[in-house]
């Protein structure tokens, strides 16, 4: 039953991961011999679509996150690292922080990033997508030169 479902919802599970997203799919969708244009476009858009309800629940629930001992402490680290960029760059500022490829900077990190930095919903998810997309092309740009160059240690 399992070996039935389609490559692409494994993909958008891990797509959906905090702390994984595209740094994750996209490399493993490369590694499938997927198309890598594909993979980041569909990615991307899984990706970026996840900050709607992020930010649902960022506004509803908020209140109980900071009551939470590691969500402060997320919340405080957030704050920290992505501080520099949302105050003094706004929403560029914001896009460049989401489109780092490394942990902690993607999209589930960049709306909450938004929320603490007061950032209307309508802005920051723009500046999230303009991220992810540019994280996503930089990811797959990474996998796929992995793929070319050092593929064959991999079989």
């Amino acid at each position: 039953m399992i070996e039935n479902i389609s490559p692409w919802v494994y993909l958008a599970g891990i797509t959906l991961l905090p702390g994984i997203e595209l740094r994750g799919s996209i490399p493993v969708g490369v590694s499938w011999g997927m198309n890598p244009v594909t993979l980041c476009i569909v990615l991307s858009i899984v990706n970026a679509l996840i900050v709607l309800p992020v930010f649902k629940f960022l506004d509803w629930f908020f209140h109980l996150i900071e009551k939470i001992p590691l969500a402060d402490k997320y919340i405080k680290k957030t704050r920290k690292k992505a501080g520099p960029y949302v105050e003094k760059y706004g929403m560029i500022g914001l896009a460049l922080f989401v489109a780092a490829p490394l942990p902690a900077t993607g999209a589930y990190t960049g709306a909450l990033a938004a929320h603490l930095f007061g950032m209307k919903n309508k802005k920051a998810f723009l500046s999230i997508s303009a991220g992810v997309f540019i994280a996503g092309i930089i990811v797959t740009l990474i996998a796929t030169a992995f793929k070319a160059t050092l593929g064959w240690l991999l079989g």
